[in-house]
Parts: structure tokens; sequence; C-alpha cells
């Protein structure tokens, strides 16, 4: 019986229109976000029943590099935009989990690296280096960017993943997703 209800589950995912899966405020279940398996054969077994009536959009799971491009250089939804004072200065982000959600809606074959931590000689700060490569029908392209954090601020969780979260989002803005958040007040 549960078997049933997963595959009622995917054909439901499956048969969502591109106006639907390109909403922001999306119930798009995924998982990881690490470059599609070719071959899943224990997913293909439990679900080969499920998915073998159902039509399987091709728009947005693979498509050319340049329209995922067009697609994160698009201005975010002020709803999304966070705020945070430092040192007296407001600092507006967009918080990493909903970076990855927007990456996994529009370029959902992307994948994340963290490439290097490096800690400071003297300890007092880390820097992480990440990686985000997205791949199209025609192309991969990737960025890379750092995050630094000071081992004494753990008001936003521990150094390293403060850290990591700069370097994703910054590698993310250098793909063109939130970049408008660098230069909107020039």
């Amino acid at each position: 019986m549960a078997a049933a209800g997963g595959a009622v589950a995917i054909r439901n995912l499956l048969s969502r229109t591109s106006s639907q899966m390109s909403s922001y405020h999306t119930t798009l279940f995924r998982c990881f976000a690490a470059k599609a398996s070719p071959v899943r054969p224990l997913a293909e077994a439990a679900f080969a029943g499920a998915v073998e009536d159902a039509e399987v959009p091709s728009e947005g799971i693979s498509r050319p590099l340049t329209e995922i491009l067009r697609e994160l250089g698009k201005k975010v939804p002020d709803s999304i935009i966070k705020a945070r004072v430092i040192d007296g200065q407001t600092i507006k982000y967009i918080p990493w989990h909903i970076v990855n959600r927007i990456l996994n809606l529009h370029a959902p074959e992307w994948s994340g690296e963290l490439r290097n931590i490096v800690y400071s000689a003297d300890g007092k700060s880390v820097t992480v280096i990440y990686r985000v490569t997205l791949h199209g029908t025609d192309a991969e392209i990737y960025r890379e960017s750092s995050g630094t954090a000071s081992m004494d601020d753990t008001d936003y969780g521990d150094p390293v993943q403060k850290a990591e979260s700069m370097a994703f989002r910054r590698a993310c803005a250098r793909l063109g997703l939130g970049l408008h958040l660098y230069h909107e007040d020039l």
C-alpha cells in the first residue's frame, strides 16, 4: 500500500506544468543537489509502474546553459531577502537554503563542492572555498568563491558553517543568483 501512495506522489510531481515548477514558493521536493545519476536500479524497480504511464516533463530538467543562467540572473522576490546588521551596517542576503532551492528549481543538475578549509595562522578566522557547477545540455560552467568567519563569532552557527554558507552564496552570485543585492544601491 505504501508503494501505491509513492506512485501517486511521483505521478503528481511529474504532471506539474512548467509554470507550477517555476514558482519560488513551490513545495517541490528534491533530495540533494548532486548531478543526476545515469542509472538508479533500486529507484527504477520501486517506481517502474508509477512512471510508466506518466509523461516525464523535459523542460527544466535538462536545458541549455544560457536558459539556466537567464533564470538565475532574474531578481529574486523581496520576501525571501533577509537583512542582518553587522558593525552598524545593514547587509542584505538570501539564506543559503533558499539559494539551494532556487538552484534545485532552475538548475536541477547543479553540483556543489567544498574545495578547501583554511584556518588563519593566528587561529582567529576560518576561510572556506566553495565551487558551484551548473550542468546544461550544451555546456558546464563553474564558479568558486570564498567566505571567511571569525572563530569568535558564533551568533549564526559555528564559524565553518558560516564561512561555507557565505562562500556558497557568493559562488551562486557569480552565476547571477542574487547578484542584484551587491549593486542595488549604485
